[in-house]
C-alpha cells in the first residue's frame, strides 16, 4: 500500500496480533533501513517488508510522446507545460542494493509482488532466515512460486485493490475471483495459502478459512484508520464507495491496478493500450494528480481500493485487527455449532 501507509500502521497491526507490512517499492535503501529500525524500536512482533520484482521496460520515447500528446488537453486544463515535466521518482525492482539491506537488517518476513527476484538474489534473502512470500493471481503462478521454494503463497483474487501481482500472463480476462482461486491453489501447492482481495470483515475472513486459506491479507479496510497516510481525497472516496465503484486501470502506472473510478479512467480507459509500460506511465500521471489535487479534485488521483471498499470503517488499526480476529472466531464457532 505504497503511498497510504508508513511505520505507524505496521506497528499498530503488529501490536494487535497481526503481521504488519511496509511497502518498499518506492523507498530508498536508507529509508527501508530507517523504517525497519523504527518498527523494531516499537514492537517485538514479526513484520513483513514488501518489494516489487518487475522488469524495467526499455525506454520508448515515441510511446511517451504519443501518450503526452493524447493527454495534452488535460495538461492545458491544469496549466502545465509538458516540456517542464520531470520524470517521476523511479519504482525500481528488488536488486543488489535492497538485498544488501535485507542481509543487514534481517527482517523476519520478506514478500514480493510480480513474481520473485533473480535466483541469486532470492537465495541471499533465504540465507538470512527470512520467510519468503509472493503473490499469485492464477494456479499456474502459484505452482511456479511453489517450485521455487516460497514459504507461503498469497492468492490475490481479482477483487483486490492496487496492482495485480500477475507475472506469467497479461490476460486480465483470465484472472479468477478470490473464492474460486483459493481452493484451487490450496489443492495445487504444499505450502500455506494467504487469501487476499475483497476481504474487509469477519465474514470474508471466515469464508477464506473455510476454503482452505491459512491466513488472510487485508488492505483496503485499513485505509480509513488514523494510522494510514491515506489522503483526505482518497478517504472521502472510500467512504462513498459502492460495490460497483472500482475498475482495473493501467493509466496511473502502466500496469493493471484496481482503483475507484475517476474522471481520468472514464475518459481514457480504464485500460488504454497507449499508456506507457510500468512504471513509465507515472511520468504523465503524477503531475496531473498533483495539479488537480491542489484544486481539491481527485479526477486524476489513483484511488486504490478493493471491491469491498464500502465495508471499510473509520477505526483505529489495532482495534480493527483485534475486532476482525475476535468476530471471525465467534462467527466460525457459530457456524461449527450449526453443523
Amino acid at each position: 500500500m505504497a503511498g497510504s501507509q508508513s511505520t505507524s500502521l505496521c506497528i499498530a497491526v503488529c501490536e494487535a496480533g497481526g503481521i504488519g507490512s511496509i511497502p518498499c517499492a518506492m523507498l530508498t535503501p536508507q529509508a527501508v533501513r530507517e523504517q525497519i529500525a523504527t518498527i523494531r524500536a516499537a514492537t517485538k512482533a514479526p513484520f513483513n517488508i514488501n518489494f516489487f520484482t518487475h522488469v524495467l521496460p526499455p525506454d520508448d520515447a515515441a510511446a511517451e510522446a504519443r501518450w503526452m500528446q493524447r493527454l495534452a488537453p488535460y495538461f492545458a486544463e491544469a496549466g502545465i507545460d509538458p516540456a517542464t515535466i520531470s520524470p517521476a521518482p523511479p519504482r525500481l525492482p528488488f536488486g543488489e542494493a535492497m538485498v544488501d539491506v535485507v542481509e543487514e537488517m534481517r527482517p523476519p518476513i520478506v514478500s514480493f509482488h510480480f513474481g520473485l527476484p533473480a535466483p541469486r538474489l532470492l537465495e541471499r534473502v533465504r540465507a538470512t532466515g527470512a520467510k519468503i512470500l509472493s503473490s499469485a493471481t492464477t494456479v499456474n503462478e502459484a505452482r511456479w512460486l511453489g517450485e521455487r521454494g516460497v514459504d507461503a503463497i498469497i492468492a490475490q483474487g481479482v477483487e483486490a485493490g492496487g496492482h495485480r501481482g500477475m507475472f506469467l500472463s497479461d490476460d486480465l480476462d483470465a484472472q479468477p475471483g478470490l473464492f474460486a482461486l483459493v481452493p484451487q491453489i490450496v489443492d495445487a501447492v504444499d505450502v500455506p495459502v494467504i487469501a487476499a482481495g475483497g476481504i474487509a470483515d469477519a465474514r470474508g475472513v471466515a469464508a477464506a478459512f473455510a476454503l482452505g486459506a491459512s491466513a488472510v491479507q487485508i488492505g483496503t479496510a485499513y485505509l480509513l484508520t488514523p494510522q494510514a497516510t491515506t489522503s483526505p481525497l482518497h478517504r472521502a472516496a472510500i467512504k462513498n464507495a459502492r460495490d460497483d465503484a472500482t475498475r482495473l486501470t493501467n493509466l496511473y502506472t502502466g500496469r493493471p491496478a484496481r482503483s475507484l473510478l475517476t474522471r481520468f479512467m472514464r475518459e481514457q480507459g480504464p485500460i488504454n493500450p497507449l499508456a506507457p509500460l510500468f512504471p513509465q506511465a507515472t511520468n504523465a500521471a503524477v503531475p496531473l494528480r498533483t495539479a488537480f489535487e491542489a484544486r481539491g479534485s481527485n479526477d486524476f488521483s489513483p484511488l486504490w481500493s478493493g471491491e469491498a471498499g464500502a465495508l471499510a470503517r473509520e477505526e483505529d488499526a489495532g482495534a480493527l485487527t483485534q475486532r476482525l480476529w475476535n468476530e471471525t472466531r465467534a462467527l466460525m464457532t457459530q457456524q461449527a455449532a450449526r453443523f
